[in-house]
């Protein structure tokens, strides 16, 4: 089979090749750039595996390019990365492993290309293409994966029990590939990762954390949450999400399963935006319900108060799979709390009050919030998705109106604590606050305008209702 390499990829691999010649190792890439070339993705990184010493040959390497590039080694793993212009090559000595039942981590000896293929995990991943002179460009494929690649199929070289109870990692591994690649995984496949599950405890939680995050950024991520949901994993690694599924009915009134519409709502979003973090706020924003679910009499199921009870769990969330606790999470968490508000705006009737208090509390982020309200619409009814979207198109407009007129975005208001302390003589203290609070929420709800001297004159009001006299 012909790999459709470009020059600059084919110019050093014939570098790799001559300085493995030069040493006596013979060497293999290996791996996902194989797999990649047969797919057509792009890829700009390389796996080479030698029958030697990995750090060895990537040094012969490097003295094979003007200007010679830094060898970055790992002793401890044997490994060795060169950074080319756009290009990145790892090299490794081919090894066998063994693994022990409480630990990911595998006893490592030097080993064979068979050996080395035989640890890979999948067998899309352990094609492997000779540089060697006597068979170059061989594709060596032990284990039909070619055969695989055209039934865009994930299945392990080994006995698939075996390959996830020793790394467990791989069963995350496996539902991260088959949502980027669009592949099924093999049913004795799937079957493991269901009867494993349970060893995904061993693994840390940066590498669960890393493979959800791929998943999340792949062209349709409800792939990878319906199958971690359907594995058994996704109720180890995150029940808050698994408790989002199913459909209550008592008296022939029901909801919808929020799992499922959340995953369309993330699809809708990541359908638009490669935003980690907009998906993320996506993933989350019903993530209150199932606390907040009530059946009331007559009206049917309610989730009163889910947009603030899942703000509130966001950051919980957000520690406990070792996300990004400052700027992201607050990020998400902002949308996740501020999700119904511009829904609640297509109402008829609704004030500039309301619409300046949206502006003011979205700030920067008001469009990924809009961006997520409009995928918040999952209706099959294609009259009312383009109702309520022909809805938003009006927010929008007055959104975009109040703005121009009031110019209440990322706005402070005209009158700063220190100011009242120095008309009124004060320390800094409750009162403070109060005036403070009293002169925003009086320019939000158009009480005054926006502007020094009406903010001046309503502070002093204040400051006289609270039996304060400006200092002399």
């Amino acid at each position: 089979m012909q790999i459709d390499c470009t020059e600059r990829e084919l110019f050093i691999f014939k570098k790799i090749a001559n300085a493995s010649e030069a040493i006596h190792v013979q060497s293999y890439l290996i791996g996902g750039f194989v797999r990649d070339k047969i797919i057509g993705r792009a890829t700009k990184d390389a796996d080479i595996v030698c029958l030697g010493d990995g750090i060895e040959l990537a040094n012969a390497v490097a003295q094979r390019f003007s200007p010679i590039p830094n060898v970055a080694f790992f002793k401890n793993f044997g490994t060795a990365q060169i950074k080319l212009p756009d290009f990145e090559v790892e090299f490794v000595g081919a090894r066998k492993e063994s693994y022990r039942y409480h630990s990911r981590k595998p006893d490592v000896e030097p080993g064979t290309l068979e050996d080395d293929q035989n640890r890979r995990d999948f067998t899309i991943n352990a094609l492997a293409i000779s540089l060697n002179k006597e068979d170059y460009g061989t594709l060596i494929d032990p284990f039909n994966g070619i055969q695989h690649i055209r039934e865009q199929k994930i299945q392990t070289p080994l006995p698939p029990a075996q390959t996830f109870s020793d790394d467990p990692l791989r069963m995350m591994r496996a539902i991260r590939f088959a949502t980027q690649l669009g592949f099924t995984i093999e049913e004795e496949t799937f079957v493991a990762i269901q009867e494993n599950a349970s060893r995904i405890k061993i693994v840390s939680q940066e590498r669960i954390t890393d493979e959800i995050n791929k998943i999340m950024l792949s062209p349709k991520p409800s792939i990878g949450w319906d199958l971690l949901s359907k594995s058994g994993l996704l109720q180890i690694i995150f029940p808050q999400m698994m408790a989002l599924h199913g459909a209550e009915y008592v008296d022939g009134m029901g909801h919808k399963d929020n799992f499922y519409h959340t995953l369309q709502v993330l699809d809708n979003v990541a359908a638009k935006s490669d935003d980690l973090w907009l998906r993320w706020a996506a993933l989350l924003h019903d993530i209150g319900k199932p606390p907040t679910k009530k059946f009331e009499q007559g009206h049917g199921w309610t989730f009163h108060g889910h947009e603030v009870v899942g703000a509130r769990m966001v950051p919980k969330i957000f520690a406990k799979l070792k996300l990004p606790l400052y700027d992201k999470m607050r990020f998400v968490q902002k949308l996740v709390e501020l999700h119904l508000r511009p829904i609640s705006l297509t109402k008829e009737n609704i004030t500039d009050s309301a619409i300046r208090r949206l502006l003011f509390d979205a700030a920067d982020d008001l469009e990924p919030l809009m961006s997520l309200c409009e995928a918040d619409i999952t209706s099959k009814n294609k009259f009312k998705v383009k109702r309520y979207l022909q809805n938003f198109t009006l927010v929008r407009e007055r959104l975009a109106a109040v703005e121009e007129s009031d110019r209440i975005r990322n706005w402070q208001p005209p009158i700063t604590g220190e100011m009242i302390m120095q008309t009124f003589g004060l320390t800094p203290g409750k009162n403070v606050g109060v005036i403070k609070d009293a002169i925003r929420e009086a320019i939000l709800d158009g009480e005054i305008p926006n502007e020094y001297d009406a903010a001046f004159a309503f502070m002093l009001q204040k400051g006289e209702a609270l039996n304060l006299k400006p200092v002399e």
